[in-house]
């Protein structure tokens, strides 16, 4: 058993980890280039989201805009259309600001070093190093959720991950035992380690190839490391989504800068908290004319989705509604339009709105 992080344990994690790599690497899109650019749209689309989960949205959007100057010279719409469904629509605002941003100022060539790259929005500390590592090279630690696991694993590092103290702690490891070169490779192995092996619940450690150079595994602490926050319970509430219908058209709303889903398009949705039919359908139309000036009568409910967003487990209980008068209310100015159900496929909308449209494009007969 060699003492913890001695030049003589780096050497043989290094070794090790290498030689597993080069018969275990995951084959991912965004490790066929070095293209600065395709590095980081792949970066920001893996925050917070499963490898399997972004590939597919990566090579249509990659398609859709192969360089920085494609993606800075499209809509916001445009992203956010090939955004849709891959969640956090934060990113996708941001990745287009900062494409325009170094169009602009840059002469569309991505930064590289980290201060520069941290001036962009939407570009933090990881996201940086890892476009740096991945696309130049250079020797940048990274610190992502399967590295956390496993290097906490490899420290037996008791404390939770997620304070200020741990972070320092393994963002420290992780410089520690990046090699002079290679670095991207060595930070792509570590990551596809922690995936593959070092799992969360029940890692192979018998075939893990520095499970020996592990002090969890010594202590018999595997199971307990890493230390995390307990999750925030759900808290559950009950919306209401208006489809409302006039000459064969939908009404739509474009979600405003501090709502959910901000800058995509949604049918009408409003906070539900009575159960009595009368009092929802009160709700509707009070909630209704508040968002688009336009006063309702709701009909029938067409549909019940449940989905969750951050903390919220979410009842959507949808319903058909009619305009009810032709005067028209001052609503809360944001934009709204009215487009028939096969044009909805070309509307960026929210994941519920989308499955909504679905509903309708199978249902011609809501069209009144």
């Amino acid at each position: 058993m060699q003492p913890f992080l001695t030049a003589s344990w780096k050497q043989t994690f290094r070794r090790r980890l290498k030689s597993w790599y080069a018969r275990q690497a995951r084959d991912l899109p965004w490790r066929r280039t070095h293209d600065p650019y395709r590095i980081w749209v792949s970066e920001i689309m893996l925050q917070q989201t499963q490898v399997k989960t972004v590939i597919p949205y990566y090579e249509r959007f990659c398609k859709a805009f192969p360089t920085l100057r494609d993606l800075a010279e499209a809509s916001e719409a445009e992203v956010l259309q090939l955004w849709e469904g891959l969640g956090y629509y934060r990113r996708g605002r941001q990745l287009h600001a900062a494409a325009i941003q170094v169009q602009a100022d840059l002469g569309g060539v991505l930064p590289n070093s980290r201060k520069e790259l941290q001036r962009l929005p939407g570009i933090g500390r990881y996201t940086a190093a890892a476009i740096l590592s991945f696309a130049f090279d250079q020797a940048e630690p990274i610190l992502e959720a399967n590295t956390i696991r496993l290097l906490a694993r490899l420290a037996a590092l008791r404390s939770d991950v997620s304070t200020s103290h741990s972070q320092k702690t393994l963002w420290s490891l992780s410089e520690n035992l990046i090699p002079r070169k290679h670095t991207g490779q060595f930070n792509q192995a570590l990551m596809d380690l922690g995936s593959l092996v070092c799992t969360p619940k029940s890692p192979s450690c018998e075939v893990c190839p520095v499970a020996d150079l592990c002090l969890a595994r010594q202590k018999n602490l595997t199971a307990d490391i890493p230390v995390m926050r307990s999750r925030q319970t759900l808290e559950k509430i009950r919306e209401a989504l208006v489809v409302i219908c006039r000459k064969q058209r939908f009404l739509i709303r474009q979600c405003g800068p501090n709502e959910r889903w901000s800058g995509l398009w949604d049918f009408p949705r409003m906070r539900l908290d009575q159960k009595k039919p009368s009092a929802v359908a009160a709700q509707i139309v009070d909630g209704v004319r508040d968002l688009t000036g336009y006063t309702v009568a709701p009909g029938n409910r067409i549909k019940t989705l449940t989905h969750g967003v951050t903390r919220y487990h979410i009842t959507l209980e949808c319903y058909a509604a009619t305009i009810a008068s032709s005067r028209r209310k001052q609503g809360d100015r944001t934009p709204h339009r009215w487009v028939r159900a096969g044009d909805l496929s070309g509307v960026p909308l929210s994941v519920t709105g989308r499955k909504i449209a679905r509903h309708l494009a199978a249902h011609p007969g809501l069209e009144t």
